[in-house]
């Protein structure tokens, strides 16, 4: 069972954004196909690959915490996820730096609802990751929302995958995944039917940032994690909304291992950003997500 264990007044932020691609038994997150295209479409070496003990310690050593997860997709993809529980373990045994998140096949219907409530009770994750496009839904069928609430009465947040994606890329048909059901316009009904259910949308949505940034501003509900795309290449109307208007709704994020967070920080640092905004959105607005302040 995770608890909590982590300094928040001494860490320098909070990484909303990281995948654990390997458990202890060896499995990864995607099958060795998708994986090798992966590492090529973000240029990385063949040992990748993050356990939760090697990502642990490198945040550590950064005075960083992790938010960490992996991805559910058995129904879509037919490969296996895995392990959460070995995910959970791990981020228990280094309860100073991690915060687990869990995920759920929404395909399962009621197992899944199930499973929201046995990961939240039993593991103690504190939210829960859906990557539409990998787990082939509409966020905004309503056959998913009992899912959903299952979260909004944890009082945790869920956290989206929204446009374009690294998955699949270079592959003939992008290996199957399509980009259409992670339209931020999708996550605009869920918002607004459910808006107990705090929403992080992951990613700058490329191409849909504009609609993006007009979620984020009308719903109270709903975040953007700045993760998958290193600051340089941030959309401009991006930056400025979140030195504006999204000053309390922009988390810091990485999507390490696949952006690697010293380049995330480096680039970072050659955006024209308010010095004001900066203490929010590395830390204070995550610890508004997580519900450790209000």
């Amino acid at each position: 069972m995770y608890e909590y264990g982590i300094d928040f007044a001494g860490i320098d932020a909070i990484d909303i954004h990281t995948h654990v691609e390997v458990d202890r038994h060896g499995h990864r997150a995607t099958d060795d196909e998708l994986a090798a295209a992966t590492q090529q479409y973000f240029k990385l070496g063949p040992e990748s690959g993050s356990t939760v003990d090697a990502l642990a310690e490198h945040y550590r050593r950064r005075n960083i915490a992790a938010v960490v997860f992996t991805i559910d997709a058995e129904s879509a993809s037919g490969h296996p996820p895995n392990s959460v529980e070995d995910l959970v373990d791990g981020a228990a045994r280094n309860n100073d730096i991690l915060i687990p998140f869990g995920t759920v096949d929404p395909w399962k219907g009621q197992r899944a609802v199930r499973r929201v409530h046995n990961l939240v009770h039993e593991h103690g994750v504190k939210g829960f990751k859906f990557h539409p496009s990998m787990q082939a839904f509409d966020p905004n069928d309503r056959r998913f929302y009992p899912i959903y609430e299952a979260i909004a009465e944890a009082k945790v947040p869920a956290l989206f995958h929204t446009g374009q994606t690294g998955l699949g890329a270079g592959l003939p048909g992008g290996y199957g995944i399509k980009m259409r059901h992670s339209d931020p316009m999708l996550l605009d009904d869920v918002a607004a039917d459910l808006p107990d259910l705090t929403i992080v949308m992951a990613h700058p949505a490329v191409p849909w940032v504009d609609a993006q940034i007009a979620i984020a501003t009308h719903k109270a509900n709903v975040y953007i994690d700045l993760s998958g795309w290193s600051p340089k290449y941030f959309p401009p109307q991006l930056v400025r909304a979140a030195n504006r208007q999204l000053k309390s709704k922009v988390l810091f994020g990485t999507d390490f291992p696949f952006i690697q967070i010293d380049r995330w920080r480096r680039d970072f640092e050659t955006l024209d950003m308010d010095p004001d905004v900066l203490p929010l959105l590395f830390k204070n607005n995550a610890m508004r997500v997580l519900g450790l302040a209000s």
